[in-house]
C-alpha cells in the first residue's frame, strides 16, 4: 500500500473513531450553526468551495480570490489587519481564520463576546492539506463531501506524486523560490516559509534553506548556490518590470537555471495557499523538474479506492 494513501486512509479512520467517541479535536468539532460563514484566509475559502458549500459564505477577506466567483462576495479587509466591527457587521454564525489572522486584539474581541472562531493551523505537507480539508469539513458538517471530493480529485494526483518521488534514480533538484525581484533586490524563500514547504513537497532541495523566513539575498549568494530551477509566481510572467529585471540582471546569465531555461511559473495562491490546488501545483512542478511522465497504475488506484471505501459512508450521519 502506497504510504501517502495509507496516511490518508488512516486519518479518515482516525477521524471516524474520534467522531464516534465525541473526541474530535476541539478546533474541528462540528459547529452548532454554520449557516453564515465569514472567512479570513484564501485557502479556507478555496476548501469551502471545494466542498460545494459556498452558499454558507457571507463575507471574505481580500486574499480569498479563488475561485473567481468568490470575488463577488463582501470583503472584510486583509487577513492580518481585520476589524471586529467589520466582521460582526456580517452577523456571522462562525468565523474561520488562517493562522496569520489578526491583529491579536481582534481575535481577543471576537472570543470575548463568544463568537465561534476557528483558527485553522497550517502544516506545509500533503498530509497537512488533507488534515485541513477534513477539519473544515467536520466543522461545517460536510465530511461525506470531503471524502468524495478527495477520492475523485486529489487521490490520483497524490498517487502520481508518490510514484514519481519514489523513483530510485531520482536526483533531488536544487531550487530557489523567488517571492519578488526588483533590480538587484531578490526576496527568496528561506526555511519555515510556504515557499520552502512547496520545494520540499516536490522532493527538491531549497538552496536557501539555511536562512529563515522570506529574506533578501545577494547576487553573489545566488551565483554561488547556482540553482537547477527557479520557481516564481505566475503573475511575474505578465510583469514587465520583473521580466526586465531577470533578463538584464547579470545573476541570471551565469546560473544553471537561466542557461537551461529552468523557470517554473504558477499561481502564487495555488502553490503557497496549501489548499486543494497546491497538490496539482506540486505534481506539475515535479513533472517539469524531473521530466517524468509515469502513468498512474490503474490497479493501484483501484486498490486505493477500495481501501478508502472500507470506511462506511454513513459514519458521519
Amino acid at each position: 500500500m502506497n504510504q501517502a494513501l495509507l496516511n490518508i486512509a488512516l486519518f479518515v479512520l482516525f477521524f471516524h473513531s474520534l467522531k464516534g467517541e465525541n473526541k474530535v479535536p476541539l478546533n474541528c468539532e462540528t459547529a452548532q450553526n454554520s449557516s453564515r460563514v465569514v472567512v479570513a484566509g484564501g485557502s479556507i475559502t478555496e476548501i469551502i468551495y471545494f466542498l460545494n458549500s459556498e452558499e454558507k459564505i457571507v463575507a471574505l477577506d481580500v486574499t480569498s480570490n479563488y475561485p473567481e466567483k468568490a470575488k463577488e462576495l463582501p470583503s472584510i479587509g486583509y487577513v492580518r489587519n481585520l476589524s471586529a466591527e467589520g466582521i460582526l457587521s456580517m452577523n456571522p454564525s462562525i468565523v474561520f481564520g488562517e493562522d496569520d489572522m489578526g491583529p491579536p486584539g481582534v481575535i481577543k474581541q471576537l472570543r470575548d463576546i463568544n463568537i465561534d472562531l476557528r483558527i485553522i493551523p497550517e502544516e506545509k505537507t500533503i498530509d497537512g492539506i488533507l488534515d485541513k480539508i477534513y477539519c473544515i469539513a467536520s466543522i461545517i458538517d460536510k465530511l461525506p463531501n470531503a471524502e468524495s471530493k478527495i477520492n475523485s480529485t486529489l487521490i490520483p494526483d497524490i498517487l502520481s506524486i508518490e510514484k514519481r518521488l519514489s523513483t530510485s534514480t531520482l536526483i533531488p533538484k536544487r531550487v530557489m523560490f523567488i517571492f519578488s525581484i526588483k533590480g538587484n533586490k531578490i526576496i527568496v524563500a528561506g526555511s519555515g516559509t510556504s515557499g520552502d514547504g512547496f520545494i520540499k513537497m516536490t522532493g527538491s532541495e531549497n538552496i536557501f534553506g539555511t536562512i529563515e523566513g522570506w529574506k533578501s539575498v545577494s547576487q553573489e549568494a545566488v551565483i554561488k548556490e547556482n540553482p537547477d530551477y527557479i520557481i516564481m509566481s505566475q503573475r511575474d510572467l505578465h510583469n514587465s518590470e520583473t521580466i526586465k529585471s531577470i533578463s538584464e540582471n547579470p545573476i541570471f546569465k551565469n546560473i544553471k537555471a537561466s542557461k537551461e531555461g529552468n523557470f517554473i511559473f504558477d499561481d502564487a495562491m495555488a502553490m503557497l495557499g496549501y489548499g486543494p490546488r497546491t497538490i496539482k501545483s506540486v505534481l506539475n512542478a515535479i513533472n517539469t523538474m524531473f521530466e517524468l511522465k509515469i502513468p498512474l497504475n490503474e490497479s493501484a488506484f483501484y486498490d486505493a479506492y477500495i481501501f478508502l471505501d472500507v470506511v462506511p459512508n454513513t459514519r458521519y450521519d
